[in-house]
């Protein structure tokens, strides 16, 4: 799902009681219930072992003012985790300009999340893919494109970007989307942001975006 230059690490199932953090990461995390600290601790397990391929060493890796983890010097990236899965992707941005990656389980979004998250052409789209693939909640799909595409823009524009900011054309043979932005979206001026590339993938129970400039 990702492209040569970047890196990327997973893990499945529980964990996180084996990954030592940094004491400035520790604090983060230290009035938080057990599931979360797992959590925090596993994913950023993989992002060390990440960037450790790409030659970068071990650093703390703290939320920023909005949540999005604040990288080293030189490197781009993207975090995720859900219920039983966790991931990181890294690359140098001297290749990669921004990364975004996200995990959902594949279960239906609730009901009447789908009007908040989606357009109507996005919702016109689901029955067609529903009947090829009833194997894909096509609806949290939906979702966890836009919050790929939502990690990789909030580091480079500073702002937020609206669920309907954005439509999203999924490719059902190829595992791939496009994306849309609506000329009032923040940022939507930027044509290299309009060259991103993203693709998507059912595996083990999750639902898997990555999106990339």
């Amino acid at each position: 799902m990702l492209p040569v230059g970047v890196a990327a690490r997973e893990r499945i199932g529980p964990g996180g009681t084996d990954i030592q953090l940094f004491a400035q990461e520790a604090a983060v995390v230290a009035r938080a219930v057990g599931t979360r600290r797992r959590e925090f601790a596993a994913v950023r397990g993989c992002a060390r072992q990440a960037l450790a391929e790409i030659g970068v060493a071990a650093v703390p890796l703290l939320p920023g003012d909005h949540g999005a983890p604040q990288w080293p010097p030189g490197v781009v990236g993207s975090m995720t985790h859900c219920g039983g899965y966790c991931a990181a992707a890294v690359a140098r941005s001297s290749e990669f300009r921004g990364i975004g990656i996200d995990a959902e389980p594949n279960w239906p979004l609730p009901p009447g999340v789908l009007a908040q998250i989606a357009s109507p052409a996005e919702v016109l789209q689901l029955p067609t893919l529903r009947a090829e693939r009833p194997d894909v909640c096509w609806d949290t799909l939906l979702f966890c494109v836009k919050e790929s595409v939502f990690k990789l823009w909030f580091p480079l524009r500073l702002c937020w970007l609206g669920f309907l900011d954005v439509t999203v054309h999924l490719d059902l043979i190829q595992g791939s989307f496009s994306i849309d932005f609506l000329p009032s979206a923040p940022g939507a001026t930027d044509r290299q942001l309009h060259r991103m590339s993203g693709r998507w993938s059912r595996c083990d129970g999750f639902l898997l975006s990555t999106a990339i400039v």
